[in-house]
């Protein structure tokens, strides 16, 4: 596991969600005309 994966731990997603990002992913591309990829991260927070 590197650093970034300890600071930055992928979000735990439900398939709405997924879907969520994968449709916003697709209107930037389309409104871009650039390869857009969202990565959704859970912020890691020391005071949890």
């Amino acid at each position: 596991m590197t650093n970034l994966d300890k600071d930055f731990p992928v979000a735990n997603l439900d398939e709405s969600q997924l879907e969520q990002i994968e449709s916003l992913e697709s209107e930037l591309r389309k409104q871009t005309n650039e390869n857009i990829v969202l990565i959704a991260y859970d912020e890691k927070n020391e005071r949890k």
